[in-house]
């Protein structure tokens, strides 16, 4: 069973007070490579009409499926974006009732070619971030996971929002990123920040990406990053490709 926001929440539990902040419902997949083209084929026949059903009804912001292209042993995410964490908490079970009664062999088929996954639940940071979460995060993704000081980690994401940012910004201003966010993480395992950066491709996406670390050996921000890497100090870095999204 996948443990997912959908369909139960009514739309005023949907909409709730803060416009600045978002969730992203994640679930990382470990799927068997030979058959994961398979598992791809079920989301779309089988889960995407749910999905795109909940975000036309105001349930869900958004959701998308990506898949692997480097990184670690994760292959498939499952993203969706919601205002509110107590109803992805509240129903993380829905999807996974609502595909076993209807399409049950199909879920049984995905769950056979990816047998395990991690949740996470990250919470967008008001104020930092360039570009939406939601949507137009263009077809490459480059997401870096962190591990950082628990009493610390606050002071890392005030050096992103007060000297980082300006730089992601500025690539996001020139068109070399589509969106660029730092979310922290909600409920999960131990990667408790992650940088996100969106671009149209993964030519572009590199590109971009070695224009800021670029940016980054200025003398003004010398300090800060010696400071930001003392307070996460174990990365790991995925590039995503997009293969379906509805927002």
């Amino acid at each position: 069973m996948i443990g997912i926001l959908l369909f139960v929440v009514p739309p005023s539990r949907a909409q709730v007070a803060d416009p600045e902040k978002l969730f992203a419902y994640v679930t990382y997949f470990i799927c068997a490579t030979d058959r994961e083209s398979r598992a791809d084929e079920i989301i779309e026949s089988s889960f995407k009409p749910h999905y795109d059903q909940a975000v036309e009804q105001g349930q869900i912001a958004s959701w998308a499926w990506m898949q692997h292209y480097i990184g670690g042993n994760w292959r498939r995410a499952l993203v969706v974006i919601t205002t509110d964490i107590d109803a992805a908490l509240e129903t993380s079970g829905a999807l996974g009732e609502i595909i076993s009664d209807e399409t049950p062999e199909a879920g049984r088929a995905f769950s056979q070619i990816c047998s395990s996954h991690d949740d996470y639940v990250w919470e967008s940071v008001p104020g930092i971030g360039g570009g939406p979460v939601a949507a137009n995060r263009g077809g490459a993704t480059f997401s870096t996971y962190l591990q950082c000081d628990l009493a610390l980690e606050d002071r890392a994401d005030e050096l992103i929002g007060e000297l980082f940012s300006e730089i992601y910004d500025a690539h996001v201003a020139d068109d070399r990123l589509t969106s660029w966010n730092w979310l922290k993480q909600s409920v999960g395992g131990n990667w408790r920040r992650l940088l996100t950066m969106g671009a149209a491709d993964h030519n572009a996406l590199l590109q971009a990406r070695a224009a800021i670390q670029e940016d980054l050996k200025g003398r003004k921000f010398s300090r800060a990053l010696r400071e930001y890497r003392e307070i996460c100090h174990t990365r790991n870095d995925y590039m995503w490709d997009v293969l379906l999204e509805t927002s």
